[in-house]
C-alpha cells in the first residue's frame, strides 16, 4: 500500500494551521468556550505558536518523499504528536462522549496517528 504523503502532509498542515491560528488569535474565546480559566490564555497562545510552525514544516516538507529513512524526523515528530495526542483525547473521550468538538478532534488525531504510523514504518517506494 502507497500512501501518498503529499495530501496527508497538506492536510495535517492545514488542521494543525486552523488550530494554530485559533489559538493564537482567539485564546480568551476559546477558553470561554472550553471553561478554562483566564490564566490560560497565554498557555493557548503559545500553544497555537506551536501548532502554527508544526503546520508551517508539514507544508513545507509536503513535496518530498517521507517515510521509512526519508525525512524521518519529520515522520516521526508527526507520529508522536498525533499518537501521544490521541491517546490523551481517547482517554478523555470516554469520560465525554457528549461532547461533539472532543470526539471530532478525537477522530481528528486518531486517523493521523495511524497514518502517520504507517508512513514512519513501511517503506514509501515502490517495491519492484
Amino acid at each position: 500500500m502507497k500512501i501518498n504523503t503529499k495530501i496527508v502532509l497538506s492536510s495535517s498542515a492545514v488542521f494543525l494551521g486552523i488550530l494554530g491560528i485559533s489559538l493564537s488569535f482567539f485564546p480568551q474565546e476559546l477558553s470561554l468556550f472550553l471553561n478554562l480559566q483566564a490564566a490560560s490564555f497565554l498557555f493557548l497562545q503559545v500553544m497555537g505558536a506551536l501548532y502554527f510552525g508544526f503546520a508551517m514544516v508539514n507544508w513545507m516538507v509536503k513535496g518530498s518523499t517521507i517515510g521509512g529513512i526519508y525525512n524521518r524526523p519529520i515522520a516521526i515528530g508527526n507520529f508522536s504528536h498525533f499518537a501521544i495526542g490521541a491517546l490523551a483525547l481517547l482517554k478523555y473521550a470516554t469520560k465525554e462522549m457528549d461532547s461533539i468538538p472532543i470526539l471530532i478532534f478525537t477522530a481528528a488525531y486518531t486517523v493521523f496517528a495511524i497514518i502517520f504510523g504507517l508512513i514512519v514504518f513501511t517503506h514509501p517506494l515502490n517495491r519492484t
